[in-house]
């Protein structure tokens, strides 16, 4: 997985959720530093928060992780 993209289909879904970085960082108990270096490709995510992220967005695992390939 690109890093690059993985920030950029985070940053997508963030957005359509009509959601700040900060409010996601809270979902995901992370701070909104960290969500800002995923969308800035400057780190990856952690895969334990794959189950997380996808909740936050209200789809699969597998639909987010497609939608991050």
């Amino acid at each position: 997985m690109n890093q690059y993209l993985t920030g950029l289909m985070i940053k997508e879904l963030r957005e359509k959720s009509k959601m700040t970085q900060k409010e996601l960082a809270e979902n995901l108990s992370v701070s909104d530093k960290t969500v800002s270096k995923w969308e800035r490709g400057q780190g990856y995510t952690d895969i334990a928060l794959l189950e997380s992220i996808a909740k936050v967005f209200s789809i699969s695992i597998s639909e987010l992780i497609r939608e991050l390939q």
